[in-house]
């Protein structure tokens, strides 16, 4: 596909993709939560001692808050995303149940003024994923660029029900694929192969050595924490006409 009909794929297959999740029963969207949660809290212990990034859940996506209460209550921090521009990467203030939130793009609430953190790990929600791990988002590019600014890289988990999975999303150059996706059937690991589901205990160690191996090639570089960025094409006007205040129309 040229560029012009891989954004009309794409946001086609978004629509579809939320219309699916949407119609979804809430007693079984929320049944399928609970097994996710029990896997990232039972596959990833890390968590507990680490800035875990997490988001606000919109149009019937997996909610990570109750996760991220357990984890805090075992000594995580944990962070919600703030867009700053719409070609910068995200950065993620420190938030905590009951704390005053402000109204962001989408109708999405954000902290604005906690603590901004760096996070070890991020839970990233995809519309769809595909065979080889890589996520279809709302369109505007935001998790790409900032998994792609970051350094050390922190750990990209998406958080999907299995409606959301797609043979492939057709990746470009700008795609960054998730190291781990975690659905209701369990968790999966991101290979050259494609998607392989494992164990806790397997996920467990996986994420321990791409930690240690991130932090390892970071000290190496000795490059600062924003010394790569990455500005994928944004097609946020798919997900929120009108978000950044312009006319709707192609980029």
């Amino acid at each position: 596909m040229n560029p012009s009909e891989l954004a009309l794929w794409r946001r086609q297959r978004r629509r579809d993709l939320l219309a699916v999740r949407e119609a979804t029963d809430p007693a079984a969207r929320a049944a399928w939560g609970r097994l996710i949660s029990r896997a990232l809290l039972e596959g990833f212990p890390l968590f507990e001692a680490a800035k875990v990034a997490i988001y606000w859940p919109i149009r019937g996506e997996f909610d990570p808050r109750f996760v991220a209460r357990t984890l805090r209550g075992r000594g995580a921090t944990v962070g919600l995303p703030v867009v700053t521009g719409k070609t910068l990467p995200l950065v993620f203030r420190e938030w905590y149940p009951g704390m005053e939130l402000q109204e962001g793009g989408m109708g999405i609430p954000y902290p604005g003024f906690s603590t901004e953190i760096v996070p070890d790990a991020c839970l990233i929600p995809p519309v769809g994923f595909d065979a080889l791990g890589f996520r279809l988002g709302y369109g505007a590019g935001f998790f790409d660029r900032t998994l792609a600014a970051l350094s050390p890289r922190p750990l990209a988990i998406g958080t999907a029900f299995e409606c959301a999975r797609i043979d492939t999303i057709f990746p470009q150059p700008h795609d960054i694929a998730l190291d781990f996706i975690v659905t209701e059937r369990g968790i999966h690991v991101a290979r050259a192969a494609g998607l392989e589901r494992i164990e806790a205990a397997e996920a467990t160690r996986i994420a321990g050595e791409l930690v240690s191996s991130r932090q390892r090639a970071h000290a190496a570089a000795g490059m600062p924490a924003d010394a790569r960025f990455s500005s994928p094409v944004c097609y946020a006007r798919d997900a929120a006409p009108g978000y950044f205040g312009e006319e709707d129309g192609e980029d």
